[in-house]
């Protein structure tokens, strides 16, 4: 199986806002089809030779809906100076959050949204996620902080059919938050 960006649906489509389903472990071969082809999308989006040759639209995260499938599977790599942060996981759920907010400076993205939606999209700056990684083969529990929590945060809302425009406030988008860790 191979995922491009004519499999990607966008928010138009109103599968996009679906909740998705727990997966049963072990994972079936379809399921492990499925996160092994999202991850080699998203290793292979940040690429810029391969991201072109194939069609990729560059992403730092998927989730399952957003190849309209409703099942609770998300891929997120997040490449650091020093280090990648990578997870393919299945029945992620946040186990424990900061008070403490962080944004993108910037504002967000996804794959699944063309139009453009400015604004700060605050989320736990240290979050916990326990899940199954693919990677791993094995249940973990992920402490991520930084860019890293803020991708995993991004990719467990599409499993509740949240998406990161939600987020952000329609009568003062770019409103700051002094606490907040600015990434």
């Amino acid at each position: 199986m191979k995922i491009t960006c004519e499999n990607i649906i966008l928010d138009t489509d109103p599968r996009i806002r679906m909740k998705s389903e727990p997966v049963s472990l072990p994972l079936s071969d379809e399921d492990k089809e499925l996160l092994s082809a999202m991850l080699e999308y998203v290793r292979n989006s940040q690429d810029e030779e391969i991201a072109q040759q194939d069609n990729l639209q560059p992403a730092v995260g998927i989730a399952a809906i957003q190849v309209g499938v409703p099942k609770q599977l998300i891929a997120v790599v997040i490449p650091e100076e020093d280090k990648v942060y990578e997870a393919a996981l299945a029945n992620p759920k946040i186990i424990s959050e900061s008070v403490q907010n962080s944004y993108l400076d910037n504002g967000e993205g996804c794959l699944s949204v063309h139009d453009v939606h400015e604004g700060h999209v605050f989320r736990h700056a240290r979050i916990k996620v326990r899940g199954y990684d693919l990677i791993q083969d094995k249940k973990v529990v992920i402490s991520a902080e930084g860019f890293f929590a803020i991708a995993l945060q991004h990719e467990i809302d599409h499993l509740s059919g949240k998406l990161f425009y939600d987020h952000i406030d329609e009568n003062d988008p770019w409103k700051e938050d002094e606490e907040a860790e600015v990434i």
